[in-house]
């Protein structure tokens, strides 16, 4: 009997110290939670800001598909078992969309729902702002996961406020750079390899020279030689001249050096047609050119024209542009076009060679031409994302290719560690004879 009842005793003891041992623990968590927040954020948010946020998205889930008319009524169904329905019987609840498992991220969550007969995938993007709201987190957005199924991302914060952002060490993937922040968190890398050619635009203090100094940072400790056209004077990119196999600082030399930078590029298709293959990435390591890297800052400068001399400068400019574009990748020539206002003002050489730049990122624009150059063609979505850029947001911008768009912002390289990093690694300058050209 007393064995029994101490048994007994001990068991219906072990329930309350769980109670005890997790009140103790959650009780610590709240009160060092604005500390962890501060020092850990990504630990934060796993052990208490997810939590909460997955807790909310349950008890919401029902209620916020039938506000946003995403929910489909059972009730003609039920005329036709309306004999079975007893009298003050429940309504049935509505059918929503089938919601898969809430997966945290290291500053949000994601899920999958599953489409309801009838419905598209802008049917739940119109719903985003409802679901940030009711959801208590800084954005929202879904994109189309598969067919009849959406990918809904949540982010707790705006990651773009604030980027941390590792410092590289090394030369890192050869053409690959980290530049900054996506929306979502992940790092924004600049991939050349993958996406050969980018337009960059925006407005004095939007971010654009920001975002060139950082591409210009991380490729300079890689084997590769970078081309700077700038057409102000040098004004922006002389702070990397040390590390710059050539640089052009006014229209006259542009076009030559253009035109060597094409004639390079048919020397290094001769070669590849005698090895035959079919890029520079074919050919032995010892016998592949180095990469070359064309930055070309104030597009307006090349295409503007006052008198006719200027008229077929431009027009000797543009076409070598376009030529490099075209053939370019396969050859090792990557372009980085940048410009304040790029318009089809500016001549049909500027809509043709933007056909060729894969890679678009638009900072906040003077005028809605300019965004619309950069992005129209490619996602109305992220055309309307980079209007809404504000002076504030300086460094954030809109960035799109074929496989869809992101917001982001780039890192902040100031002048003198733009300096700093052209000296260090000046020793790797590569000297290509053939852009060495003298004047006429």
């Amino acid at each position: 009997m007393n064995l029994a009842s101490s048994t007994a005793s001990a068991g219906s003891s072990v329930p309350g110290w769980v109670l005890v041992v997790a009140a103790v623990l959650v009780s610590g968590l709240l009160l060092a939670g604005p500390a962890l927040r501060r020092r850990y954020p990504v630990a934060w948010w796993l052990l208490l800001g997810f939590p909460v946020a997955a807790f909310r998205v349950v008890q919401t889930w029902r209620p916020l598909m039938a506000g946003c008319g995403l929910a489909v009524s059972r009730r003609p169904a039920l005329t036709v078992v309306s004999g079975l329905v007893g009298n003050g019987a429940p309504p049935p609840q509505p059918r929503v969309p089938r919601r898969g498992l809430i997966r945290p991220t290291s500053g949000g969550f994601v899920l999958l729902v599953r489409l309801l007969p009838g419905q598209v995938p802008e049917d739940f993007v119109k719903a985003a702002p409802a679901m940030s709201e009711d959801w208590q987190v800084h954005a929202v957005r879904v994109t189309s996961w598969k067919p009849g199924v959406v990918r809904i991302a949540a982010s707790a914060a705006d990651p773009l406020a604030a980027p941390q952002l590792p410092k590289q060490r090394g030369p890192g993937h050869l053409l690959r750079v980290t530049v900054g922040a996506l929306e979502t968190g992940a790092a924004w890398v600049l991939d050349l390899r993958r996406v050969p050619h980018w337009l960059i635009v925006g407005a004095t203090r939007s971010g654009k020279s920001t975002l060139i100094n950082a591409l210009v940072a991380g490729l300079a400790p890689q084997p590769v030689a970078l081309v700077g056209i700038d057409c102000k004077g040098g004004m922006e990119l002389s702070l990397y001249e040390p590390r710059l196999s050539a640089l052009a600082t006014n229209r006259e030399q542009a076009v030559r050096l253009l035109a060597a930078l094409v004639d390079l590029t048919l020397d290094r298709m001769t070669v590849c047609r005698a090895a035959r293959v079919r890029n520079i990435w074919g050919l032995p390591d010892k016998e592949r050119p180095v990469p070359v890297v064309v930055i070309v800052d104030e597009l307006a400068e090349l295409f503007l024209v006052a008198s006719r001399n200027e008229k077929d400068e431009a027009q000797a400019a543009g076409t070598a542009l376009i030529r490099l574009a075209q053939l370019g990748a396969a050859l090792g020539v990557f372009l980085v076009v940048a410009g304040q206002r790029v318009g089809s003002d500016l001549g049909p050489g500027v809509t043709a060679l933007r056909a060729q730049l894969g890679g678009r990122v638009c900072h906040r624009v003077a005028d809605p031409g300019t965004a619309e150059m950069a992005l129209g063609d490619l996602n109305p979505d992220a055309l309307k994302a980079a209007q809404a850029i504000t002076p504030e947001q300086a460094g954030t911008a809109v960035l799109a290719s074929g496989d869809g768009w992101e917001r982001a912002r780039s890192h902040l390289i100031t002048e003198a560690e733009a300096e700093a990093v052209a000296a260090e690694y000046a020793h790797l300058t590569p000297v290509l004879s053939e852009l060495h050209v003298e004047a006429p």
